[in-house]
C-alpha cells in the first residue's frame, strides 16, 4: 500500500500514554523479557542498555564502550547484541561484554542498526551509513553464530524494522530512506529470502520516514512512521487498519510485552530535533505504552 502521511484513511486512532519519561537521544530495539517481566530498550548513541520494571516503575542502566544498536534474548541466557561493528553477547548480571563477527570492517562510516531474531532462532541485523546518511552502502545480515554470517540484502539505506508473520513464511524489512517496508517470501528451513516487493510506501514528500516494526498475534504489522509521532498497524495484505499516537514525532520502534502480550511498548528519539522542538515534546527520547486490544508473539530468543 502506498500511504501520505498528509492525508491519511479515516481508521480508529488510540493513544499511547506514558510509562517511562527519559531523555535518551535514540530510544530503540524495545524487548520484553518474559523471564522477568520487564522492557530492555537501548540508547544508541549513548551506548546504553535500559532495563524498565513496568510494576516497580524502575529503569537501571548498563553503559557499554561502543553504540549498542539492538539486542535480543539469548536461549542460553543473557542477550545478544549488535554494537557499532559486531554482534555481541551481553550478560546484564556480570556486566560482561564479549565483542564476535565484525561487518563491513572496511567501512568505517557505516555501523549497525536495528536487529531481530526470526521465528528459528537466526539473528537478522543491518547497517548504516551514520556519516553520509542514505548512501545505499549498507546491508542487512544473518547471524547464526561466531563465523556464521552472511549478507543477506545489499545497497541499503537505513537498515530498519524486521519481523516474521506468524507462520513464519513472510519475513518484512524497512529499508527508511526508500520509504519502504518490503514483504520477502522467507524459507524457514534454510532462512532464505526472495521475491521482494513493496508492502508499504511512504510518498517521500511527506518526510514521513518507516522505522522499527513489530508483527501480532493476528499477522498485522505495526510500523514507526518518523515524524509524524504515531505507528501504523497494516494488515497482512498492507491496507492500513489502525493509527497509535503519542507525543513524540520520532517513534521509531515497537513491541509487545506484559503478562499476555496486551500492551504495546513505544520507544522514541530526540535525534534531529533542535531546541524548540524539544521544548515543543518534552516527552521526546521516552517510552510510551498502549492497549491496543490485540496480543503480540514472544520473541523468538537467539540459538548462536
Amino acid at each position: 500500500m502506498k500511504l501520505d502521511p498528509r492525508s491519511l484513511p479515516a481508521v480508529s486512532t488510540l493513544r499511547a500514554d506514558l510509562v517511562h519519561q527519559h531523555d535518551s537521544i535514540l530510544g530503540e530495539s524495545p524487548l520484553w523479557e518474559e523471564r522477568e517481566q520487564v522492557l530492555y530498550w537501548v540508547d544508541i548513541d549513548r551506548g546504553q542498555i535500559h532495563r524498565f520494571d513496568p510494576a516497580k516503575r524502575t529503569n537501571t542502566t548498563h553503559t557499554l564502550p561502543t553504540k549498542v544498536s539492538s539486542i535480543v534474548r539469548r536461549a542460553s541466557g543473557g542477550l545478544a547484541v549488535t554494537l557499532k561493528k559486531n554482534f555481541g553477547f551481553f550478560d546484564p548480571a556480570s556486566g560482561k561484554l564479549e565483542e564476535l563477527d565484525v561487518v563491513e570492517g572496511d567501512q568505517p562510516e557505516n555501523r549497525f542498526n536495528d536487529g531481530k531474531v526470526d521465528r528459528q532462532g537466526r539473528y537478522w541485523a543491518g547497517t548504516m551509513n551514520e556519516v553520509h546518511i542514505g548512501r545505499p552502502d549498507a546491508g542487512l545480515y544473518r547471524f547464526e553464530g561466531p563465523g556464521r554470517l552472511q549478507k543477506m540484502v545489499p545497497e541499503v539505506t537505513i537498515s530498519n524494522g524486521t519481523g516474521w508473520s506468524p507462520d513464519g513464511r513472510t519475513m518484512y524489512y524497512t529499508d527508511t530512506l526508500r520509504h519502504t517496508v518490503f514483504a520477502y517470501d522467507f524459507d524457514t528451513e534454510t532462512g532464505a529470502i526472495s521475491n521482494r516487493r513493496p508492502f508499504l510506501e511512504i510518498e517521500p514528500a511527506s518526510e514521513g520516514l518507516p522505522d522499527g516494526l513489530t508483527v501480532d498475534a493476528e499477522g498485522h504489522v505495526w510500523s514507526a512512521l518518523v515524524n509524524y509521532g504515531c505507528m501504523l498497524r497494516l494488515d497482512p495484505a498492507g491496507n492500513l487498519e489502525r493509527i497509535v499516537d503519542f507525543p513524540a514525532t520520532r517513534g521509531t520502534c515497537c513491541t509487545f510485552g506484559g503478562p499476555n502480550y496486551e500492551h504495546l511498548y513505544i520507544t522514541t528519539a530526540r535525534e534531529c530535533l533542535d531546541e524548540m522542538q524539544i521544548a515543543a515534546q518534552p516527552l521526546a527520547g521516552s517510552v510510551f505504552r498502549c492497549e491496543p486490544d490485540v496480543r503480540g508473539l514472544a520473541e523468538t530468543p537467539f540459538n548462536g
